[in-house]
């Protein structure tokens, strides 16, 4: 299987994670919420696949271009 990893495209601070490891996701969900400038930006799935493992945690502070998650394809 391969491996997607998952970045944000904007600095700022988590503020939902949406999926749980192990989970099934399809192309287009959503999988973190950062929240930048008093906007929220969702972090989406480039296919579907299964959650391996997320990086953040709720509050935790990410920079541009930081992985959030990996996804299994």
């Amino acid at each position: 299987m391969a491996e997607i990893k998952l970045a944000t495209e904007v600095a700022g601070r988590v503020c939902t994670i949406s999926v749980k490891v192990g989970a099934s996701i399809g192309q287009g969900d959503d999988v973190v919420t950062v929240e930048a400038m008093k906007m929220e930006i969702p972090v989406a799935s480039p296919s579907s696949g299964k959650i391996k493992s997320i990086l953040v945690g709720i509050d935790d502070v990410v920079a541009e271009g930081q992985v959030v998650a990996i996804l299994e394809s």
